[in-house]
This record gives C-alpha cells, sequence and structure tokens, in this order.
C-alpha cells in the first residue's frame, strides 16, 4: 500500500519585517501563518493602515497538503510582475498555509518590469529567510464505538499505536475519536476494523 505524504512545511507564526531597497523605492515584505483564506484580508487591509504612503501592498498565498490552492496579487503594479515573484518565493522555499506581503513606497525613480520581478522576488525570499519554519504533520480522526467488554483492547491499541485521544465518552456503549497520522491512517482503520465488536469510521 502507497504511504501518504503527510509531513509539510509552514511557519510557526508572523516573520520579522524585512525591508528590501531599490532606487529608493522601499519594500515591506513579511510571511503570515494562514488557516483559509478569510485570513487574507485582514492582515493586507492592517498593512495598508499602518503603511498609509504604500503605494502597493503586492502578495501571494498557498493553503493546503495534498489539494494545494494559491494565489497572486500585483495590487496595480504590471501584469505578473510582484505577486507571481513572491508565489515563486513561496514554491521555493516549499511552504504552505502561508501569506507573504510586500509593501512597497516608491521612492521616484521607475524600476521597469524586470527591476519589479526582481525586486519583489528578492524582498519575498529575505522575508522568508527570516522566518522560522517549521515541519507539521496531517493528522485524520477515526471515531471508535464499542461496548465496555472490549474497552482493554481498545485502549491497549491506542497506547501501542501512540494515538491522541481527542474525544471520549466512556458510557455502557463507548465512543473514543483519535487522531492518527494520515501516512497510518489505513493501516490504524484496518487493526480497529478486524476487532470483534469494534466500529470503526474515518471522520471527515
Amino acid at each position: 500500500m502507497e504511504k501518504k505524504e503527510d509531513v509539510y512545511r509552514t511557519v510557526s507564526k508572523p516573520s520579522p519585517k524585512i525591508l528590501y531597497k531599490d532606487r529608493k523605492s522601499k519594500f515591506y515584505a513579511a510571511v503570515h501563518p494562514i488557516a483559509s483564506e478569510d485570513d487574507v484580508k485582514p492582515i493586507v487591509e492592517e498593512l495598508r493602515k499602518k503603511h498609509h504612503t504604500a503605494n502597493h501592498v503586492c502578495y501571494a498565498w498557498q493553503l493546503g497538503t495534498e489539494k494545494k490552492t494559491y494565489r497572486a496579487n500585483d495590487d496595480g503594479e504590471p501584469n505578473n510582475s510582484a505577486g507571481m515573484p513572491i508565489y515563486g518565493q513561496i514554491q521555493s522555499f516549499d511552504v504552505t498555509n502561508v501569506l507573504i506581503t510586500v509593501t512597497r513606497i516608491f521612492g521616484g525613480t521607475k524600476l521597469g518590469v524586470g527591476g519589479l520581478i526582481q525586486a519583489y522576488k528578492t524582498a519575498a525570499q529575505m522575508a522568508l529567510e527570516s522566518a522560522k519554519i517549521v515541519k507539521r504533520t496531517v493528522k485524520a480522526e477515526l471515531r471508535l464505538q464499542f461496548g465496555y467488554p472490549v474497552m482493554d483492547i481498545v485502549m491497549r491499541t491506542i497506547k501501542q499505536k501512540d494515538l491522541n485521544i481527542v474525544s471520549q465518552k466512556m458510557e455502557l456503549d463507548c465512543e473514543l475519536t483519535v487522531s492518527v497520522r494520515l501516512s497510518e491512517l489505513e493501516e490504524t482503520f484496518q487493526l480497529f476494523d478486524e476487532m470483534h465488536g469494534v466500529d470503526v469510521t474515518i471522520r471527515e
């Protein structure tokens, strides 16, 4: 059976804000951890308030592990000169569940499309280099329903497999929810499925 890849790289907290300068234009870049697309707008709006003299707040984000979604935003810069170079660094550092913002304060000299691409790419790269990148494990949950007589074997298996109990209801009919590494999900499911008197389901 093919093992699923269940480790991904992300950031544990927002990175320090870094400043990159090119011909008097200032590029302030930072990496932010995000859990959903809804997290993006408040961060970007906060940066617009903070840097009210900024001409552009460009960004890129990526979410997900197996199925990834992403977006890149040029915020008025020439097409693909800002958002995509930032997104390229997300790919290069192999991180997900992150938003990278680069706020530009224009310094009076036009950089040209090539100059902009280089500046946004470099600012994003510097922000990622200053961020604390961590490895996380994708977990799935199994719900176990069983009668009191098989409690011992179920608990022993949970201990042997070093599974984390998420919730439990111990009555005449017992119900437990345990979290399992994605790569060990099928094997663990099978283990409980083969136990007499245990009903196991994968929680979506």
